[in-house]
């Protein structure tokens, strides 16, 4: 029987039931891990991933957007985007401002403070990012994002039929 890294690592003594077993798990460890490290990094800023992933929908946005749909666009989904964006208010990071139109609707914006913050992170940000994944070549990196869509465009399939 051949062990694998991933047996290795995981201390498993049996292979994995199926090629497909192996490839999640191997996702949810890399994933876990990544998001450590990047945990790591937005700490030492006063932040969480979460909220590090608002500040930067809003730069990229460039004008205020609803509450909504920040929650939409994040990368993890967050179970309460009122409560987490209440905490960056609390940090001065963002300011909220209710629609005049729609008192439902929620418009939140990136403050200058916001925005310093994310010019501080950016450098050890992309750092990071180069350490976590740069020994993957070009055309490496392009076949790994293609094949994660693929595989997340098969679960939306499923979960449209189910």
């Amino acid at each position: 029987m051949v062990i694998n890294q991933l047996q290795r690592e995981l201390k498993k003594r049996q292979a994995f039931q199926s090629p497909e077993v192996e490839a999640v798990l191997n996702v949810l460890r890399t994933g876990d891990q990544f998001r450590n490290r990047l945990g790591r990094l937005f700490r030492e800023y006063g932040l969480t991933s979460s909220q590090y992933n608002v500040l930067r929908i809003l730069r990229g946005e460039g004008k205020p957007m609803p509450s909504l749909e920040i929650a939409d666009r994040m990368v993890q989904v967050v179970p309460a985007i009122t409560g987490l964006i209440d905490r960056l208010e609390k940090q001065e990071l963002v300011t909220r401002e209710r629609c005049h139109k729609d008192r439902r609707v929620v418009y939140v914006a990136l403050t200058e403070k916001g925005l310093k913050l994310l010019k501080e992170i950016d450098p050890p940000g992309l750092a990071l990012h180069e350490q976590l994944i740069g020994q993957l070549t070009r055309k490496e990196l392009k076949e790994l994002n293609r094949l994660l869509v693929k595989a997340r465009q098969s679960l939306r399939a499923t979960e449209i039929a189910g």
